[in-house]
């Protein structure tokens, strides 16, 4: 049972999501060969401000 955990910041829309659901699902069938009904993913949507990388907050380079 493959399962992913996509973290991602605020802002996507429901269709970015179903595409990357998609894409993730297909990659796992073609790569390993699972089958779609055993792949789980999981997105979290997380605040800029909950969220950090080369010495900043991501919502930092928005305002």
């Amino acid at each position: 049972m493959p399962y992913i955990n996509l973290q991602i910041t605020k802002g996507a829309t429901r269709q970015q999501k179903a595409q990357l659901v998609k894409e993730f699902t297909e990659s796992l069938v073609r790569v390993l060969g699972k089958k779609p009904e055993h792949i789980h993913i999981v997105i979290q949507e997380i605040d800029g401000s909950d969220w950090g990388f080369a010495g900043e907050l991501s919502d930092d380079d928005q305002a």
